[in-house]
């Protein structure tokens, strides 16, 4: 059997528990949290909607440019889920065509809790007076039409090795955006940001799940997809980003300093997430490896060490890159 037909197999072996996960990391849509939950109130009396409003803006003064530069940068990615839903369905296993799969139902319904996240922190941008909207709206519309490309192709396995890194990458990102937001007394935005980071940890447990399952079943092609994801390394989903006027993936670069600068999200983040699913999925417990997965589990058992030398020798840019999606601060 092919490798393509094996995988099929197994994804379609493991459907029929999606339900149960999804009953298990996903919450009833009446009952999760929504954006106006933390937004001011449109329907209330123009004095307290407005006194809501000047209040996010007279705190948005106290948060520091780089801080904004990083908050954008994550609206964006999340606001360019529809690149990420539609390279989800193609995977092999998903069905939308034929009466819509488990894996199908899957991807729709995490979509759509994802989807508030973008949606609540555009509003709070928009609202906070720190920050260029029609610039992020071309940097977000850019983002979408130019997609991107993970290395991952259709293959499942490879797609869920990025998707449990990718979420617990953004859930430290948000959780740190939390931290920094509280620590000037912003208690609307940390508990927004934090909140978004709870879902974003719910997600990487399901798709922690899914590769452990696999290993389960598919052993030898799950190390070396495992393998392969982290030889070539994790591609962040915004790796496309740009400015107006400015060639794909321009902004990037600039954008993961800042992240860096401020603590957000470092090299060291990356190696320790690496460290976390080599724990969580106990790769130096797994039996029935063949020959070439063995090697594959020798590589990734040494890897962290390697890559943590390597970050320490790290050099960031100490200035600020002047994005055009942030205003600077009128005290």
């Amino acid at each position: 059997m092919s490798l393509k037909n094996k995988r099929f197999e197994v994804m379609k072996f493991l459907e029929k528990d999606v339900d149960a996960l999804m009953e298990k990391y996903l919450i009833p849509i009446d009952s999760i949290w929504q954006p106006s939950d933390f937004l001011p109130d449109s329907e209330g009396t123009t004095a307290s909607f407005f006194e809501d409003v000047t209040e996010i803006r007279e705190l948005a003064k106290e948060l520091p440019y780089d801080f904004w530069v990083v908050l954008v940068g994550d609206m964006i990615t999340e606001e360019a889920l529809p690149t990420y839903e539609s390279w989800l369905m193609d995977v092999e296993g998903v069905d939308q065509v034929h009466g819509q799969n488990g894996w199908a139902k899957w991807v729709r319904q995490w979509t759509a809790e994802e989807n508030r996240h973008g949606d609540v922190l555009n509003k709070y941008l928009y609202l906070s007076g720190r920050v260029n909207m029609k610039e992020i709206e071309i940097t977000t519309q850019h983002l979408i039409a130019d997609g991107f490309d993970i290395g991952t192709d259709r293959d499942p396995y490879k797609n869920f090795v990025y998707t449990s890194f990718q979420e617990l990458a953004t859930y430290v990102s948000h959780n740190r955006v939390a931290k920094i937001a509280k620590d000037v007394g912003n208690k609307r935005l940390s508990k927004m940001c934090k909140i978004i980071a709870g879902d974003e940890m719910r997600h990487h447990h399901a798709y922690s799940e899914f590769v452990e399952r696999i290993f389960q079943v598919d052993p030898s092609q799950m190390m070396m997809a495992f393998h392969y994801m982290m030889k070539q390394k994790i591609t962040m989903p915004a790796h496309f980003l740009r400015e107006t006027g400015n060639q794909i993936g321009t902004a990037f670069e600039e954008f993961s300093n800042t992240a860096q600068r401020i603590g957000v999200y470092t090299s060291t983040d990356y190696v320790d997430i690496l460290q976390k699913l080599i724990n969580r999925w106990e790769i130096d417990k797994i039996t029935g490896l063949n020959d070439e997965a063995e090697k594959a589990r020798d590589y990734l058992m040494k890897l962290p060490a390697r890559m943590y030398r390597l970050s320490e020798r790290m050099k960031i840019p100490e200035n600020s890159f002047q994005f055009k999606w942030v205003e600077p601060a009128i005290k």
